[in-house]
Parts: structure tokens; sequence; C-alpha cells
């Protein structure tokens, strides 16, 4: 297969679902990928069935190449090519099998995307792109990979957080055959160095996930004052045991015990609501913690910008799962309100304990209460840590100047 490179990149960017309301990061990634003058070509492995959409995910939808497991083009396409390069078309299919033989999880999702994944080459091929970018080290990276085999068309992944944290079946190939890898944290960079080999490790490019820094900005009035009114707490993110809501709803359970005046919000939607909801009721928070479910972009705006605090007491999972750097986090910063996190993964490499923000121990209630309650009683530690936060997410977390980074390496795979 040959193809025709023009003078622009063409990039096919590939996640596991699409649209995904939680994962902003990839979508406003390519937005700016594309105002960098990269042309993005869209490849999820799954389409995410929602009610809850960004209105700016809603142009991508339309360009967006999904498909089924199978069908008859991607069986035709299979097809073509055992017929066509069947050397190369049994060698990928061996590699990916071989590869991912040693995880029940892993080698289901081989078996579920290589059919697609041959499908996604011949198209790719056809329409001249001219790289690939996966975002997460889990099965996208594996389809890359496969793509990569059957055409020659060089990829890289970035590596977030539970896709690399839980289980690292086969990333030493997917970095082997990688043109470069993309951790969003130096912690995630060294779990990948410890996998690879040491050849491979110059590979590594650590580019932070970025956000708008124009669109998440503090309130034109900090809220200092909240004397008259409760403390208004936010959490946002999926509600699944990773995020560790339950340590925040028993940490507001300690300080109405205490007497803050407080509501806490919680923003989102996921497996554990209404275990959480069943808490709240249990602890007689009813009516200070408010659950509001799923949000789009600027309805979280809204709501960070009239938040006083942000709180994200992130927990390793019983299976394994860690954050990386939460992106939520990036934004409540951005917004100029104070952050109580955990201290945990890549966390503290956006968060500096009392310098941006306040770092707990995962797990722990009473800390989390304790630095909330610090927060409530000091509104001038409030705003000092709401600007500094800001000026850290400037510094380091910038989606345009992290996006002209990851530009550089698609147009001349020269470290940026």
């Amino acid at each position: 297969m040959t193809m025709d490179v023009s003078n622009r990149p063409r990039v096919a960017y590939m996640m596991s679902r699409f649209p995904k309301i939680t994962e902003t990061f990839i979508l406003f990634e390519m937005a700016a990928v594309e105002r960098l003058g990269v042309q993005v070509d869209l490849y999820p492995l799954l389409r995410e069935r929602t009610d809850v959409m960004h209105p700016e995910a809603r142009p991508w939808m339309e360009r967006a190449n999904f498909t089924p497991f199978i069908s008859w083009p991607i069986i035709r396409a299979n097809l073509r090519m055992l017929v066509r390069h069947p050397r190369r078309y049994l060698r990928a299919a061996w590699r990916l099998f071989k590869g991912t033989w040693g995880s029940m999880r892993f080698f289901m999702g081989a078996l579920g995307i290589f059919p697609k994944s041959v499908y996604f080459a011949e198209k790719m091929a056809a329409t001249g792109v001219t790289h690939i970018h996966a975002h997460f080290a889990s099965h996208p990276a594996a389809a890359a990979y496969v793509i990569h085999l059957l055409t020659g068309i060089p990829y890289s992944f970035t590596a977030h957080g539970s896709d690399l944290h839980r289980d690292q079946t086969m990333l030493r190939e997917k970095v082997e055959e990688a043109a470069f890898v993309v951790p969003i944290s130096a912690y995630n960079a060294e779990i990948i160095r410890g996998v690879c080999r040491q050849q491979d490790a110059d590979k590594l490019v650590l580019i932070h996930c970025g956000i708008d820094t124009q669109a998440f900005r503090p309130a034109s009035s900090n809220g200092d004052d909240t004397t008259r009114r409760p403390l208004n707490i936010v959490n946002i993110g999926t509600i699944h045991e990773v995020k560790g809501q339950k340590y925040l709803i028993e940490a507001c359970r300690l300080l109405h015990e205490r007497g803050v005046d407080l509501m806490c919000h919680i923003i989102g939607d996921g497996p554990d609501r209404e275990m959480l909801e069943a808490q709240a009721r249990e602890a007689g928070l009813e009516d200070r913690v408010c659950f509001h479910g799923q949000r789009v972009r600027a309805e979280i705006i809204e709501m960070l910008q009239q938040a006083d605090v942000f709180v994200a007491p992130s927990v390793p999972s019983s299976d394994g799962r860690r954050e990386g750097i939460p992106v939520v986090l990036m934004e409540a910063m951005a917004s100029g309100v104070p952050v109580v996190a955990s201290r945990l993964s890549g966390i503290p490499e956006l968060v500096h304990d009392g310098e941006c923000g306040l770092l707990v121990p995962p797990g722990d209630s009473e800390a989390i209460a304790d630095a909330i309650e610090r927060l409530a009683a000091d509104p001038a530690l409030r705003r000092r840590l709401g600007e500094a936060g800001r000026a850290r997410v400037l510094e380091d977390f910038d989606l345009m100047t992290n996006a002209s980074r990851l530009v550089a390496r698609f147009s001349t795979g020269v470290p940026a």
C-alpha cells in the first residue's frame, strides 16, 4: 500500500470511545491540533451511546469513522489484505494475539479490534494518513500497532492513567514499534521505562494534557465572602471507586459535625451513584450533597466559577485503576479555585502542596475535612492558592502550548 503524503500532515486520532463526555482532553486536543495546521481524521473503536454530549463534539460526530465490530466491508477488507499481503496480515495477527495471550481482557479486546483495525488500515492508507495517534496505552494503542504493521504508517500513543497502571500487557511491544510515546506525567514515564527496552527510552516525550485557559478562567468576583452563605465544594468526574467520592462525602459529614456550613456539588454519573446517594442520606446530608449528573462544558465552567473549593479525592481502586493527572483539577485551578487533591500518581506534578493547592493522603476523609476546614476559615489562603493554581496551569498545562509540542512530533519526528 502507498500513501499520498501532502505537505499538510494528516493524523488519524484513535480512542476507545467517542464522544465520551469525560474525555474532553481528547476532543479539545484534536481541535487544537487542527488549528495548528494538521488535518485530523477520527477513528474511534466504539461509538459511545450517551444522552449528554458537549456541543463541541457534534461536528466531530459527522466526521468520525464509526464501524461495528464486524460487517461485510470489514470482512472484505480482511480478505483483500489476506490475499494481497498474506505474510503481512498473518504476521500482524500473530504478533497481536501472541502479545495479548497472557491477559484475558487484552486478548478478548484483540479479537474484537483486529478485524476493524485491518479495515481502518486500508482506509487510512487510501486517504493518505501520515501518522496515527492513539489516546490510551491499551486497546487504541494496540489497534494503531496493528495498522502500523500492515501499512507502515508511523504511530504514537498517549498513556494516561488506568490504561497504563492496571495492566502493562504488550506495552513493551507497542513502545518498540511506536515512533514516539507520550506519558502525561513523569510518574507514567517511569512506569513505561520500567517495562520497555533501554534503547526505546528516548522515545518517551513528556507532554501534559492541556486545557483551554481562556475558557477556564476566574470569575470576575472572587467570592471570598462565605460568611453569609454555605461553602461551595465541587467535585467533577465519573462516579466510580477510583475517583474517591465516598471519602469526600464522609469528609462532608465530619465538617457538618464541626459546624461548617457547606454545600457539596458532585457533577457526573457512573456505577457508584446510587451507593453514594444512599451514603449521603444515611449521613443526614441529603440537603447538603447535591448530585447534578452529567453536565456539558459551559455548565461546568459556570459551576467552577461559583466554587469556593474543588476536591479530587482520588484513590487506587480494588482492580488496580489509578488516576493520571485529572484534567478537572487543571480546569478548577485555571478557574482560580483552590483545590484539595490526593497525593497520588502524577497529581503532585500539578498540585504543589501548600503552594498552589493542598494534598492529602488517598482515602483519608479526616485529612480531606481538615484541608477544607482550613480553606473555609481562611479566605486569604483560598485567594492565594487560587491565583497560584492558575499560574501553575498557565506554566505547564496550557492546551495550545502542549498541542504545538505534539504537532512538532507529528510533523518532524524530532523531540519538541
